[in-house]
């Protein structure tokens, strides 16, 4: 599904605020919402168009991918319920396990890092993507069931390369407390 009016509201504060960023680049998932939020920030801070990487793209859930949620939830509320919850121990018959999911992510953002080294990268992508990554550079099993579920444009910071990622600088605002200048409105 595309970016509501909401979701294009959201790209673009994301991108006022992270004008002063010192951005250089835009990664992205190639999946339409993400890629259409990439677009926006991109174009908001003057961007070159965003590379898209297909290891960002969410978690696979097998037979029930597309499955709207609703019908979900009647089908099965268990799996539902495991879902909602962001249970990384969920199982997704013809689907990623969390392994290979979590192996796929960090993969890409380890060839993210090598391509960008040097220069600051925004990656836009997912929320399981966000939960795997969390787990990862905070040394959580990849088990842990995450007390809080990522937002649209939830942001994390990260120093990263190829062989390793780690938390980085904490989000900040502009020097004089104002949101930063973009070119959007």
């Amino acid at each position: 599904m595309p970016l509501n009016d909401r979701g294009r509201a959201q790209a673009r504060e994301l991108a006022a605020s992270l004008a002063d960023a010192g951005l250089r680049s835009v990664v992205t998932s190639p999946l339409l919402r993400a890629r259409e939020t990439a677009e926006i920030v991109a174009g908001c801070l003057g961007l070159p168009a965003p590379a898209s990487h297909d290891g960002l793209k969410e978690r696979h859930f097998g037979v029930i991918q597309g499955i709207p949620k609703d019908e979900l939830v009647q089908l099965n509320p268990a799996l539902y319920q495991q879902i909602l919850s962001r249970n990384p121990a969920s199982i997704f018959d013809d689907g990623e396990t969390m392994d290979e999911f979590a192996d796929r992510v960090l993969a890409a953002l380890g060839a993210i890092a090598d391509e960008h080294a040097g220069a600051r990268a925004l990656v836009i992508a997912h929320g399981w993507v966000m939960d795997a990554v969390t787990r990862h550079v905070h040394g959580l099993p990849r088990s842990t069931v995450l007390q809080r579920k990522p937002q649209n444009i939830d942001r994390l910071w990260l120093e990263a390369t190829r062989e390793t990622a780690r938390p980085g600088e904490a989000d900040r605002p502009a020097s004089d407390g104002r949101a930063p200048a973009s070119r959007c409105v």
